[in-house]
């Protein structure tokens, strides 16, 4: 039997574009996104036809974007298809699909149902429509209640929710109104991350500053006036000690509803935890297929081309021959230890000690002694059992601060300009 191999296929296409979204997504006439699927199932079976391939085991798929489930019942159909014509596919593979309220419901959830999807994401983010509307979002509260009813009806049993804290405007309570009504549906996983302002994006024009003098000055109250005055108008970011609040509030209140934290930013029933997104966090070969794609397949990273219109130019011998892949890089050997534990370490379970010996061929005591020591020494890294049944885990002060903590694992050059500010927590 192959290795495993985690498949990602990226549909670009979304109804509108959030005012907080920097991923490769854009609206599109219906006859581009026909053509773009036609493309995407030429690109799918022309890697599985390449060497090594056909023999790998497809366990779990993951179709995301842009809003998947835009697509037409006969596209979403033609993609998997080609997938299982193209790979052998485990019986028990998990098949991912986002979607989000407003294109989805009980109809078309029984089809993607039909198709092959066994798990779907839906992106409600918030439950209070003033801050959806805010997000740029196009769905309301009670489009994702229908969506998420529909696809219980359709027979899923496997579905994520997303949520967002941090908003503009948001507070504590509004944020725990969120959580409360995420836990009363029951979904068996849910992702909570807080707003990353990122460049390139409208809120970045309308609150790159704003969030700059939040990491500096840490409250609302404390940015000077004449900097505030700036900002007139526009609701505020949450300071610091709200953020904060609402992070700790999402742990507390989902374990206290029988979610278990695995990761960072996701808590899961029993049993169900993410299995393409563990592939990511420890180091398993992914192979992405479409527009933007990343893979990281036998120790090399590369990623397919982020323009449309060169990516609908591709022929099958382009995709045979992988010419599509733009930054092919091949890790090295520090590279591949180095992923291991800042990707590793996000999971709450941490790395264990034999496993990276079986990898490289080297103890992980002694590669990362420093580092594990000054974490250690400053809280923010536990270590559980002996030898090569030692197992290393970031603490709750370590996952509050993972950012600076990991830090000590990534290559020098990144490290040295991080030190400072792991120095000032």
């Amino acid at each position: 039997m192959g290795e495993s191999l985690g498949l990602y296929l990226h549909i670009p296409f979304c109804a509108g574009k959030c005012l907080y979204c920097d991923f490769l997504s854009f609206p599109a006439p219906e006859e581009t996104r026909s053509l773009y699927v036609r493309k995407l199932s030429e690109e799918i079976r022309a890697c599985g036809a390449r060497g090594g391939m056909r023999e790998r085991i497809v366990d779990t798929v993951f179709i995301g974007g842009g809003t998947p489930s835009l697509l037409l019942q006969e596209e979403t159909e033609a993609l998997l298809e080609a997938v299982r014509a193209s790979f052998q596919v485990a019986a028990d593979a998990e098949i991912t699909m986002e979607a989000n309220p407003g294109s989805l419901g009980r109809a078309a959830a029984g089809r993607l149902r039909e198709a092959g999807v066994t798990r779907l994401s839906l992106g409600l983010q918030s439950a209070c429509d003033r801050e959806l509307a805010r997000l740029g979002r196009i769905h309301t509260c009670r489009a994702f209640l229908e969506s998420f009813d529909g696809a219980r009806e359709a027979g899923f049993d496997n579905l994520n929710v997303d949520l967002m804290s941090g908003l503009p405007g948001q507070t504590a309570e509004s944020f725990q109104k969120t959580l409360a009504l995420a836990a009363r549906l029951g979904p068996e996983h849910i992702s909570a991350y807080s707003l990353i302002i990122e460049e390139g994006t409208p809120f970045y024009e309308t609150y790159g500053a704003m969030k700059a003098d939040l990491e500096r000055y840490g409250e609302w109250e404390d940015i000077p006036l004449r900097r505030r005055a700036a900002y007139q108008g526009t609701l505020p970011l949450p300071g610091e000690t709200a953020d904060r609040e609402m992070y700790h509030m999402t742990r507390e209140f989902l374990m206290g509803q029988g979610y278990s934290r695995y990761e960072i930013s996701n808590y899961a029933k029993n049993g169900r935890e993410c299995r393409h997104n563990i592939r990511y966090w420890t180091g398993g070969d992914y192979l992405g297929l479409g527009l933007g794609a990343a893979s990281l397949v036998d120790g090399t990273r590369f990623m397919v081309t982020r323009s449309l219109e060169e990516y609908l130019g591709q022929t099958r011998e382009d995709f045979l021959l992988g010419r599509q892949y733009r930054g092919t890089h091949t890790l090295s050997a520090r590279e591949k230890m180095e992923e291991f534990m800042f990707l590793g370490l996000r999971l709450t379970r941490g790395v264990e000690a034999v496993c990276f010996s079986r990898r490289f061929g080297k103890p992980l005591a002694s590669v990362y002694k420093d580092a594990c020591a000054r974490l250690m020494g400053e809280g923010l890294l536990a270590a559980a059992g002996e030898g090569d049944g030692r197992r290393y885990y970031l603490t709750e002060r370590g996952l509050d601060v993972s950012n600076c903590a990991l830090a000590e694992f990534l290559l020098d050059e990144w490290n040295t300009g991080l030190q400072g500010k792991r120095e000032s927590l």
